[in-house]
């Protein structure tokens, strides 16, 4: 069959016509609507947290001075430290969106000692408050989707304040209270390294003070964590810091170190 010019106009108008046909908008209307294709927000868009409530077995040592006594040399074990803790409270939390993220870490904690002198004519009772925050602004380097590396730039906040009461016979004794509060600049590295497994590694290095307040304030930890589940894991591993700070008759030269374990929540 042979089509002319004018057969192949007339097939155009009629398709023309069936487009424009009501029957045909109706049946082109009762179709299905199309499933609208779900757009997943970018991960650089969302905010993501964690926390981190944790344990420190950590010994005190290194060298003090307060009430305008001279410096003092001390070891406190973890042991010592835990027979006469009152309170304390440790954890760490984590916020980040993107690339960017920002970092706290709180250590505090209350001590008190009591005791008396040779044939009970006088007796002491101590108390001691130690706080170490740190805020850090971090952005993150490396990032493959489990293993990470992050600079830090940030301050460190000290807050020493000890308490001490002397009584000597009926109405006679002394109290006073000594403390020092004190700021520091901070930077530092901290990583996360993870495989196929649900084993990885994790740890941080800072370092501050650069004479500033403290004349160096520097803190490591290095632990092995376990992913329970995705918002999940448990973390073991050591943690030690140390500050050199004196302003006057105040010092506090000192280390903590011990090992430490706790648990990252994460949503």
């Amino acid at each position: 069959m042979r089509f002319t010019a004018s057969d192949v106009n007339r097939a155009l108008v009629l398709s023309a016509a069936l487009c424009m046909h009501p029957g045909t908008l109706a049946i082109a209307a009762d179709l299905p609507d199309v499933a609208p294709v779900a757009i997943e927000q970018p991960s650089d868009e969302r905010w993501e947290f964690g926390f981190a409530p944790y344990l420190w077995a950590s010994t005190l040592e290194g060298t003090v001075a307060q009430f305008g006594l001279d410096p003092t040399d001390i070891e406190l074990g973890f042991s010592d430290i835990l027979e006469n803790l009152d309170i304390a409270f440790m954890g760490l939390a984590e916020a980040r969106r993107g690339r960017f993220g920002v970092f706290g870490d709180i250590v505090y904690s209350k001590l008190s000692a009591g005791g008396t002198g040779p044939g009970g004519i006088f007796s002491v009772n101590l108390e001691n408050q130690m706080l170490i925050g740190t805020a850090m602004i971090d952005y993150r380097v490396v990032d493959d989707g489990r293993s990470s590396v992050d600079v830090m730039a940030g301050a460190r906040v000290w807050s020493v304040d000890t308490d001490v009461r002397i009584t000597a016979g009926v109405g006679a004794g002394f109290s006073g209270s000594d403390s020092a509060t004190w700021v520091d600049p901070m930077i530092g590295v901290k990583g996360r390294w993870q495989g196929t497994s649900p084993w990885y590694l994790t740890g941080w290095g800072m370092v501050g003070g650069f004479g500033i307040s403290s004349d160096i304030d520097w803190d490591v930890m290095a632990g092995a964590g376990y992913e329970v589940r995705d918002w999940v894991s448990v973390v073991a591993g050591y943690r030690a810091t140390g500050v050199d700070y004196q302003d006057g008759a105040f010092v506090w030269d000192t280390i903590m170190h011990g090992p430490i374990v706790g648990a990252v929540f994460r949503f």
